[in-house]
């Protein structure tokens, strides 16, 4: 069995296991995507530093970024509180959430989390968070989710997954596919 078969596995064991389990490991999942987000950003500057980088700080730029990240993000979230789940894989909601910001991507949260790092990168000047470090952490996240979270998805889901997947885009809205909320 692959490595990758045996972290599906694990995800989808955590994510139809006990509340309790599941109570206990948000917290881990929260911390470890966390200190992954901000080891791109110290990277980031270690990065300029080392390249001697021009500095391109913007906090007005920043603001608009960092502030609609928020909201998309918080929005999402919301979301997944709302039916008794929470963002992290170990941790998810019961049954498909495609209601708000799902209904027009599938990983909303995710896009929120991309332009905080813009945001980031704009406020504290670090050209290499805007244009080596976030594009690498956008790469690394649409890997994750298309070798891991979203075949525990279609593991866990089933054909309301498929069928979600198939008609929502991954990350950028398209308005012209919105759909209704199916997961009621």
């Amino acid at each position: 069995m692959s490595l990758r078969a045996i972290w599906i596995d694990f995800l989808f064991n955590c994510a139809t296991g006990t509340k309790k389990v599941r109570t206990l490991l948000t917290p881990v999942g929260v911390v470890i995507f966390g200190l992954f987000m901000i080891s791109f950003v110290v990277l980031a500057k270690i990065s300029d530093k080392v390249f001697n980088f021009p500095t391109i700080s913007n906090l007005y730029g920043s603001i608009p970024l960092i502030f609609f990240g928020f909201i998309l993000t918080g929005w999402s979230v919301f979301h997944f509180l709302k039916v008794k789940g929470t963002p992290v894989p170990l941790n998810p909601p019961p049954k498909l959430v495609s209601s708000g910001p799902y209904s027009y991507a599938r990983n909303p949260m995710l896009t929120g989390i991309f332009f905080i790092m813009f945001g980031i990168g704009l406020w504290i000047g670090s050209l290499s968070l805007i244009m080596v470090f976030t594009p690498l952490f956008i790469l690394l996240n649409t890997l994750e989710l298309k070798k891991i979270e979203e075949p525990e998805l279609e593991k866990r889901l089933g054909r309301t997954y498929l069928e979600y997947k198939q008609k929502t885009p991954m990350f950028i809205p398209s308005f012209k596919h919105y759909h209704k909320d199916i997961s009621k």
